[in-house]
């Protein structure tokens, strides 16, 4: 069956749904997958005729890849790159994901809403919500990673919160030589400047990437953006 309403588009809505009625994420995405003509969001999941996004941009990432995922608040970056790991550890690698913006049940939470059980990945999926988030923090914890590992970092522009921390584009030279020597690959979800919103065009781009401090964006080998549903994979010319 072929869905009326892109995944993404629904997934905001289930969240959207669970803030205003005040009920649990798992209810929403059932009371949205109803909506489509399925009983239940599991269901919806596996039903779903496309293939998942995240398993189709994973494929086209390779070893040493460090990539930017932009996107406005609410459009889904963040499930789109737990889509990503997820892939990554079917086909046979580890996954770590730092964040300062989600909480241990925000992430199961998340799993939940791309129609899997975090428990399945007990053994290859590490959850890092550390507050001393830094470049230097990433490579100390990602000293045993083997070449492969997927690795996800919630979202760039905190790396440049703390005065105590090197500046972000020190940060960033830091972990692009780190990935690329360990055969890494690492997703960094970004913001999105408001000035985009008024803006017509389809898609962010690298231009709309909210930057308080400089930053070369071209260290980035590939960028992901995504905006109502649609999503759309760079290659960066200047890597």
């Amino acid at each position: 069956m072929i869905l009326s309403t892109p995944l993404f588009v629904l997934r905001r809505q289930a969240r959207l749904l669970a803030r205003e009625q005040r009920i649990p994420l798992h209810q929403a995405l059932d009371e949205i997958a109803r909506e489509q003509g399925f009983s239940s969001w599991s269901l919806l999941m596996a039903k779903r005729s496309s293939p998942v996004p995240g398993a189709v941009l994973n494929a086209k990432l390779n070893p040493g890849d460090f990539v930017l995922v932009g996107a406005r608040p609410g459009q889904g970056k963040t499930l789109l790159c737990l889509e990503m790991a997820v892939a990554a550890m079917q086909a046979g690698n580890r996954s770590v994901f730092f964040s300062l913006e989600y909480n241990k049940q925000d992430m199961w939470a998340s799993f939940a809403a791309i129609g899997e059980q975090a428990e399945a990945f007990a053994q290859t999926f590490t959850f890092d919500a550390s507050d001393q988030l830094s470049a230097a923090y990433i490579i100390e914890q990602l000293a045993e990673a083997v070449p492969g590992t997927f690795v996800v970092v919630d979202y760039l522009q905190l790396l440049d919160q703390k005065r105590e921390h090197p500046p972000l584009i020190e940060q960033i030279g830091l972990l692009k030589r780190f990935v690329s020597e360990r055969s890494l690959v690492m997703l960094f979800i970004c913001q999105i400047d408001r000035s985009y919103d008024l803006s017509d065009k389809n898609l962010p781009s690298i231009e709309n990437v909210r930057l308080p401090n400089p930053l070369d964006l071209t260290l980035f080998t590939k960028t992901c953006f995504l905006h109502e549903g649609k999503v759309r994979l760079g290659v960066q010319s200047n890597r």
